[in-house]
Formats: C-alpha cells, structure tokens, sequence
C-alpha cells in the first residue's frame, strides 16, 4: 500500500480480537490494528462490546509504525459534533411546570439557608439585643 492512503477512510472486517485492540484485513488484503483506544470515543474496557470478529467496519488508514503496521481508527471515520457549551444561565427548561416547582424550591432552600444562619448566629451569642 503506497502512503498516499494515510488518512482516508476503507471497508475492512474484523479478523481477531485481542485485549488491547481488533486486527483489520482491508479490502486490498493488507491487515491493520486498531488499538482499544481508537475504537470507541468512550472509555473502552471490554472490546468485545464493541466489535466481534467477521464485523465490517469502516477504519481510517492513520499511519505506518517502524515496523511497516498499519495503525487504524474506528473512531476517527465519524465527524464529532461538539456539544453546545453547558451553560445554565439565562436558560429556561420546556417544562413550565418544572421550572415553577425549581423556583419554589430555590426560594424555600433561600429562606431556611436565612433562618439557620440567623439561628446560629443567636447561639454563638453574635446577635446584640436591642435595649
């Protein structure tokens, strides 16, 4: 295989599953790892989760180690769209009844937040008496 198929995306099966990786036969016959860590874009303990032998899968030619392997992703061959930024401020959830029963909820949590305070503070003895 020239090296001018390094980064592009081939049909290949699953040959043989081992505990750090799933060995690839491509359609032109050459044979390629993908490492565990290239098979999932999660945490990956059980490959076989994952993969079973004689699966066709979609792999990206990623390169060529010292010893003339092919190295291969699963992983990289689907576009990641980034998730919107999680920022809850200004934003209202669909559910009108959820937000009324969380904003009743923030102004009960407020008022005994208020109360222990005011409590503890009047039996460390902080409170002055008013004459």
């Amino acid at each position: 295989m020239s090296e001018e198929l390094i980064g592009q995306v081939v049909d290949g099966e699953i040959t043989h599953i081992a505990a750090f990786g799933a060995f690839v036969k491509m359609t032109n016959g050459e044979e390629g790892l993908v490492h565990i860590s290239e098979i999932a874009n999660e945490f990956v303990t059980d490959i076989t989760k994952f993969v079973a032998v004689g699966d066709k899968v979609q792999v990206k030619i990623m390169a060529r180690n010292a010893k003339g392997k092919l190295e291969l992703s699963v992983k990289r061959t689907v576009e990641v769209v980034a998730p919107e930024p999680t920022m809850f401020v200004n934003k209202k959830s669909k559910n009108g009844a959820f937000e009324e029963r969380m904003t009743s909820f923030l102004k009960k949590s407020e008022e005994k937040q208020i109360d222990i305070r005011r409590n503890m503070k009047h039996k460390q003895g902080v409170v002055k008496k008013r004459k």
